[in-house]
C-alpha cells in the first residue's frame, strides 16, 4: 500500500510503499504529481536503482535535460548527472559544489524545469548526523506573504535571468574550481525572460518566480527600481517561515517540483567526507505554467 506522509512543514512529505525501479503505475503516477503540488518536496525512502531506472522513472514527469557543462555523466546515459566531491586516480567522478546557495534549476532556459530528481548512493555523517542537507524554500507561501501593493505593482512584468550569475558566483564566493564558462556554452545558454509571478501547472496557485540563483533585473523597472525591488524578493522568498530542511539518507530519493520552490544544497562536508548523489533535470514539457516563456 503506498502512504503519504507530510512533514507537517511549510513543504515536505514522504511517499511510502513504492519501487521506483518499476514502472510507475498511472495511478501512482497521480499520487505522485498530487503529491509534489501538495508538498513541493517528495521523498521516497528505502530504493535501490540502476541509473537507469533513475532515468527512465524522472523521465514519466518531462522531456529529461543534458546539462550544458556536459560533464560528469553517467557513462551511456547522459540524462544522469554524478553529483559528488569523491576523487578517484586523481580525477573527481562527479560535480563537487553543485547548487550552493539559494535557486532554482533552468529558471535560466527557455523550457524551464519542471522537477529534480536525486538518487543518494553515499551521504556524509559525523558524530552519527547526516551532512549535506538539501534547504528548500515555499514559493506559494513567498508569493502569499507578498504585500498587496507589490503584487499589484509586479504582476504582469518579467525578470531577465542569466546562468552565468550563479556559475560566476561559484567561481568568485564559494571557491569553486569550476572554469569559467566558454563561449560556446554562453551561446547556448543566452539570458531569457520569465514572468516574476508564474500559476503553478499542479495548484493553480500564483509563486514567486525571480530566484536569487540567476535573476538579474526586472525588464520593466529602471534598473535602480529593479535592484531594489529584487533584493527585497530576494529577502523575503528566504524567510525563516518558507523554509524546509530535508537531511539524506542513503538510499533516499527525492524529487521537487522547481517551479513552486527554490533550493539550496549545504556544504558542511569535507572532502574525506564522501558523498555521492546521481541527478536527473526533469524539463517543464509535460507540467509547464502558461505564462513560461
Amino acid at each position: 500500500m503506498t502512504t503519504v506522509i507530510p512533514s507537517g512543514e511549510t513543504l515536505g512529505a514522504t511517499v511510502e510503499g513504492l519501487d521506483l525501479a518499476r514502472p510507475l503505475a498511472g495511478a501512482d503516477f497521480d499520487l505522485v504529481v498530487d503529491a509534489l503540488g501538495r508538498h513541493g518536496v517528495v521523498r521516497f525512502p528505502a530504493q535501490r536503482l540502476e541509473a537507469r531506472e533513475l532515468r527512465d522513472f524522472a523521465a514519466r514527469f518531462g522531456d529529461l535535460e543534458i546539462n550544458v557543462a556536459n560533464a560528469y555523466q553517467e557513462p551511456g546515459i547522459p540524462e544522469v548527472m554524478i553529483l559528488s566531491n569523491i576523487v578517484r586516480d586523481g580525477k573527481p567522478i562527479g560535480l563537487a559544489d553543485a547548487g550552493q546557495d539559494w535557486h532554482t534549476d533552468m529558471s535560466y532556459s527557455r523550457t524551464i524545469a519542471f522537477a529534480n530528481v536525486l538518487y543518494g548512493i553515499e551521504i556524509p555523517h559525523r558524530n552519527g548526523q547526516p551532512l549535506g542537507a538539501t534547504e528548500f524554500c515555499n514559493m506559494h507561501a513567498a508569493y502569499d506573504g507578498l504585500p498587496a501593493d507589490l503584487k499589484r505593482g509586479l504582476d504582469g512584468m518579467t525578470a531577465l535571468h542569466d546562468f552565468n550569475k550563479f556559475w560566476e558566483m561559484m567561481r568568485r564566493e564559494k571557491g569553486s574550481k569550476r572554469p569559467p564558462l566558454t563561449e560556446a556554452q554562453l551561446k547556448a545558454k543566452p539570458p531569457v525572460s520569465q514572468p516574476v509571478f508564474l500559476t503553478h501547472p499542479i495548484t493553480g496557485r500564483k509563486v514567486l518566480y525571480a530566484n536569487p540563483g540567476y535573476a538579474v533585473r526586472i525588464n520593466e523597472l529602471p534598473e535602480k527600481e529593479s535592484d531594489e525591488v529584487l533584493a527585497f524578493l530576494f529577502a523575503h522568498q528566504v524567510k525563516p517561515e518558507y523554509r524546509y530542511r530535508f537531511r539524506w539518507q542513503a538510499g533516499d530519493v527525492l524529487m521537487w517540483e522547481d517551479i513552486g520552490t527554490i533550493h539550496n544544497a549545504v556544504a558542511d562536508y569535507g572532502p574525506d567526507e564522501h558523498r555521492l548523489i546521481k541527478r536527473c533535470q526533469v524539463m517543464a514539457t509535460r507540467f509547464r505554467p502558461a505564462e513560461a516563456a
